[in-house]
């Protein structure tokens, strides 16, 4: 019987489908948690967890394509579903590490908490002092580069109208995939410190100004120091230490 009969007989067809079924996800977890091992295990630092994710890819492709000589019916599901998942990766890369993503939001100010006047004394029996009439800028302080260059002014500002906002001015910082906008408590030395988060959300982006909403009843006295956390690789991008304004 020939090839292109055996193709087209439904055991044929039936064995060629199940080939793609089983390579597949097989490929794709051996990709995975190679990334996983080398990038989020071994590798110390975001730019070594690059260059091991590379390297782990080649090993792999080399691999499978020995693999896919000694079996030439898995050649095809194996080979396709491997260069699928580096174009994908590759992709997935320059959109979360290496393109600019740019911001322009309008932030708030306030004046600093050292040039406002004292709140009077309220007795007992008197109804508490009313909000302020002005935006409060509580602190701030320089963004420091750690795993990336970085630069900027963050600062925390009470709003006339109730609530607290953290604001990043002038700001800058190279993309990577899952960053983080963190306030942390106490003083952070290494990425090992950063265990005690509120966690304000997702970077809205790498460049330009931009504001977060800090949740009510956060102690900022406490959580004073500012990370951008990449989740991927549990490392920090930079950070600012928070002083009284």
């Amino acid at each position: 019987m020939s090839t292109q009969s055996q193709s087209n007989h439904p055991a044929g067809t039936f064995a060629s489908v199940l080939r793609w079924v089983v390579a597949a996800p097989l490929v794709l977890a051996i990709l995975g948690l190679g990334l996983w091992f080398f990038g989020g295990v071994v590798a110390p630092g975001y730019i070594t967890s690059i260059v091991l994710g590379v390297a782990w890819f080649v090993v792999a492709g080399v691999l499978i394509g020995q693999l896919a000589k000694r079996r030439p019916a898995w050649k095809v599901p194996m080979r396709a579903t491997f260069l699928a998942a580096s174009v994908a990766s590759a992709i997935g890369f320059y959109w979360t590490s290496i393109r600019d993503d740019k911001v322009n939001e309008a932030v708030v100010t306030g004046i600093a908490a050292s040039r406002t006047p004292p709140p009077a004394p309220v007795s007992s029996g008197q109804a508490p002092a009313p909000a302020p009439s002005q935006n409060v800028e509580v602190s701030r302080g320089p963004l420091q580069t750690r795993a990336h260059s970085s630069r900027g002014t963050v600062a925390i500002v009470d709003l006339a109208s109730g609530g607290r906002k953290l604001t990043f001015t002038d700001f800058e910082t190279d993309n990577g995939p899952d960053l983080r906008v963190y306030l942390v408590n106490g003083p952070v030395r290494g990425d090992d410190d950063v265990d005690d988060v509120v966690d304000l959300g997702r970077l809205k982006g790498n460049v330009g100004n931009q504001q977060y909403a800090i949740p009510q009843g956060t102690d900022v006295a406490a959580y004073s120091t500012v990370v951008i956390w990449c989740r991927a690789f549990s490392v920090r991008f930079a950070q600012a230490d928070l002083r009284a304004s």
